[in-house]
């Protein structure tokens, strides 16, 4: 069931890609060439075949000059509904000198320690 929410999740992403291309009047070749990824793996995007790590997220904005955090919840990278992310997360997911994989376990630390801080403030309380 998950990988069909990830489906539409990137699909809506891959129809939000094309709709800012086509409204920035790029190509999907020149946005390809301005973003640093191949025509196909952008055409996958946009097709909903491919989701694409943070940092090819960026580079897309970048090229697009829209703000990466759109993308990051187009692509359900981030929920601002979930109780908000902060400049810490969006900081993590915004460096390129770190890997997807990397990225994904400081942000699995980071809510770790939100979370434990959260118990302790609450068992303080009562």
């Amino acid at each position: 069931m998950a990988k069909g929410v990830v489906g539409k999740t990137v699909e809506s992403l891959g129809d939000y890609l094309k709709e800012q291309r086509t409204t920035a009047k790029l190509s999907l070749r020149q946005l390809a060439e301005q973003a640093g990824v191949s025509n196909p793996y952008l055409s996958q995007i946009e097709r909903g075949l491919r989701k694409p790590s943070a940092d090819v997220l960026q580079q897309i904005a970048k090229a697009l000059r829209i703000s990466a955090e759109q993308l990051y919840i187009r692509a359900g990278i981030w929920n601002p509904e979930d109780g908000g992310t902060t400049t810490v997360e969006l900081a993590v997911l915004a460096d390129a000198q770190l890997t997807e994989r990397q990225k994904q376990s400081l942000l699995d630390v980071y809510s770790s320690f939100l979370a434990l801080n959260a118990g302790s403030e609450d068992a303080t309380d009562g």
